[in-house]
């Protein structure tokens, strides 16, 4: 969920594997590891910009002014949730 709207559902295993949303990528890539092997040679990924405000969300996708995959029709369209498989569903344009 970012800013009161869902991004992304599906089986929990599916979602760690595959994140489909950018913002669901960028949350796991924040999580730490408990393995130091694996911390050790994780890979950081930062989002840029700062939120915007819940109280007034960005038209459009409201994720587009921090995503690092934005094209123009998500500034202007808002996505909705949309099946992409028989039990995962993602509100992204380019996912």
């Amino acid at each position: 969920m970012y800013l009161g709207k869902i991004v992304e559902t599906g089986p929990t295993s599916e979602l760690f594997a595959r994140p489909r949303h950018p913002y669901t990528r960028a949350l796991l890539d924040a999580a730490p590891s408990a393995d130091p092997e694996i911390e050790r040679s994780r890979r950081m990924s930062f989002l840029v910009g700062d939120p915007p405000s819940p109280s007034s969300p960005p038209p459009g996708c409201r994720f587009h002014t921090r995503c690092p995959i934005s094209e123009q029709v998500c500034e202007i369209a808002e996505p909705m949730l949309r099946l992409v498989d028989e039990r995962s569903q993602v509100a992204c344009h380019l996912a």
